[in-house]
């Protein structure tokens, strides 16, 4: 908790101010008791109505006083809590912004909107009544316990027996409540990943008949959240009423142990009643001191959590500064590059080699699980390689500034991500400072003009959070789109044509090829008819490289290649494309490609 606290610092002044205005008003309340005990002794018993006047306007005052001063303590603690709270909701952000995709695998999604929610809003509180409460009750009970000795000293015992049993009261109850504290978050936690899941999943979950059953794992979570906030408000409501019978106790204690004192002097009526004020403000004070400490135990549980979050080094180091001058001609080349997760005992990628020029295209294909996504994940490091190089324009990918390799990656990942804004504004998101027009020329290329010509408000329809109200394949297209509005050294297509029916595939693809003639190309892909005129094509089987080649070479020479064709095509397509295997040879700078002859059955002569 203390650890959070730094970020107060930029609210020094006003937190001076806020001490300042609780150490007036404490003073301005403790003289009050002991100015109506003067009013008791020197104006109604010698029956002075002046002094009583005079004493009730330093009353008034001293009231104007606390109450002003009060209502500026609790202005200025409304506005540094909320400023706390919004620097640290925004360091949080900031911190899961940088997270790498492994570093993201420690918290779960529910645990993290958790943490910079509700887990911040605890920490704000509790920061709150620190700067008020634990000032103003320590305050209160010093200064009214010595004016307690002051005006009564044969009672002053009252107040100590008081503030034992006080704290041995508050001391049970904490040791009871405080472990369940951490229980209780945790299953906060689990209850918005269950609600953010069920959202998430609704179509598959009514698809499946499965609402009862989810409505069981959500019910068993919510009874057992609800249980454990009963159990620990049942121990909380003992408090109440135990401080009552402590207050109360105290106050027939002072008026038994005063009325037998006032029998030997009746002077000491407005002592006694100030003394009962003073003893009441005692309790009070540690009354505030039991809220603060029912908050912090809690708020200490949530500022663990923040900390886990912004202690967290993300395991991708980047320079500040991108270490030396990246070649103009881009290029992607892998070396000997291998790559697994912590703790794992086998290898996702081992060994894989290849160079991506420009003006080429470079596809990679293999069966699931062979580490497609997770090669092509390694360029824009979300992943970092455990072995070997990758070179990015022929500089060292560990060299790079975070800013300067992304902006010349176009990155289209698998699912399309769309969000809520308009379809301008997502095609534009990674490159804001292009024109109208660039952006239309964008979205003509992708292949999504014409769905949003038919939009109502064409490019500046609403795209709701998520691009839950465009089709699948819409969402692919302005995903694409926006990647080619960036105008990138590599384009990078993690298996991005798949929601694409094979017409606008093949269209999409062959509007993109001027724009990517300068650029390096790496598509993952799993329909062979995307990938087939590909430069080059790198198959891929259990993390390793096991073919390297044009389409027709790798149909003749790749087992593995043969197999994901055969799978894909019908037996009479498989045999035609067999049949058009050719042999090369060069002439100059052109690739004359003369057709084999072939046995029946599609087999090699």
């Amino acid at each position: 908790m203390l650890k959070l606290f730094r970020y107060l610092k930029s609210y020094w002044w006003q937190i001076i101010i806020l001490l300042v205005a609780i150490a007036v008003q404490v003073w301005a309340g403790i003289q009050l008791p002991a100015i109506m005990a003067q009013i008791v002794n020197n104006g109604i018993v010698a029956g002075d109505l002046n002094y009583i006047w005079g004493a009730g306007l330093r009353m008034l005052a001293y009231a104007l006083i606390s109450s002003g001063c009060a209502v500026v303590a609790n202005l200025l603690a409304a506005v540094i809590g909320t400023g706390f709270a919004r620097d640290l909701r925004n360091d949080i952000f900031k911190q899961i912004l940088s997270f790498s995709v492994t570093d993201m695998k420690n918290f779960s999604t529910a645990s993290l909107i958790t943490r910079t929610t509700n887990d911040v809003m605890q920490v704000q509180q509790a920061a709150v009544m620190c700067m008020t409460m634990m000032l103003r009750a320590p305050m209160i009970a010093v200064m009214a316990i010595i004016q307690a000795i002051v005006t009564a000293p044969d009672m002053t015992w009252i107040i100590a027996l008081a503030v034992v049993v006080l704290l041995v009261l508050v001391i049970a109850i904490m040791a009871i409540v405080m472990p369940k504290f951490k229980i209780f978050q945790k299953l906060v936690d689990k209850i918005t990943l269950l609600t953010r899941e069920n959202l998430t999943g609704l179509r598959v979950i009514r698809a499946f008949n499965n609402e009862k059953v989810e409505q069981k794992k959500f019910d068993k979570t919510n009874t057992e959240l609800t249980n454990l906030a009963i159990w620990v408000n049942k121990v909380m409501s003992l408090q109440n009423p135990l401080i009552n019978l402590v207050f109360n106790g105290t106050t027939l204690l002072c008026i038994w142990i005063g009325v037998s004192l006032i029998t030997k002097d009746a002077a000491y009526l407005g002592n006694m009643m100030a003394f009962m004020q003073y003893a009441v403000q005692v309790i009070m004070s540690f009354l505030l001191l039991t809220l603060l400490f029912v908050i912090l135990p809690r708020a200490n549980v949530s500022a663990k959590r923040i900390n886990e979050v912004l202690e967290t080094k993300s395991k991708i180091a980047w320079k500040e500064k991108t270490a030396g001058k990246p070649s103009l001609a881009p290029s992607v080349e892998f070396e000997k590059v291998g790559f697994s997760y912590a703790k794992a005992e086998e290898k996702v990628l081992s060994n894989v080699s290849f160079t991506a020029k420009a003006g080429e295209t470079t596809a990679f294909i293999g069966s699931t699980g062979s580490g497609k996504s997770t090669l092509i994940n390694l360029v824009p490091r979300f992943y970092e390689a455990t072995e070997g190089k990758i070179r990015i324009n022929g500089i060292d990918i560990q060299d790079y500034a975070q800013e300067d390799l992304m902006r010349r990656i176009g990155y289209v990942p698998q699912k399309g991500i769309l969000f809520s804004g308009t379809v301008k504004s997502n095609i534009m998101f990674g490159a804001p400072e292009i024109t109208e027009e660039q952006m239309r020329k964008a979205a003509r290329i992708a292949q999504a003009e014409e769905f949003i010509e038919k939009l109502d408000k064409k490019y500046d329809a609403h795209i709701a959070q998520g691009g839950t109200n465009v089709s699948g394949g819409q969402k692919q297209r302005l995903s694409i789109a926006r990647a080619i509005a960036k105008d990138p050294d590599i384009y990078i297509f993690d298996d991005s044509f798949s929601a694409l029916d094979m017409k606008t595939d093949a269209k999409l693809r062959k509007d993109l090829k001027p724009v990517t003639r300068e650029a390096v190309t790496l598509i993952v892909a799993q329909r062979i008819s995307t990938i087939k005129d590909a430069d080059q094509i790198i198959v891929l089987n259990n993390g390793t490289v096991v073919g390297k080649g044009k389409h027709k070479e790798l149909l003749r020479d790749c087992k593995v290649y043969r197999e994901i064709a055969k799978s894909q095509l019908s037996e009479a397509e498989f045999e035609r494309e067999v049949a058009a295997d050719v042999s090369s040879e060069k002439v100059g700078e052109v690739e004359v490609i003369e057709p084999k002859k072939t046995k029946k059955g599609g087999k090699h002569a």
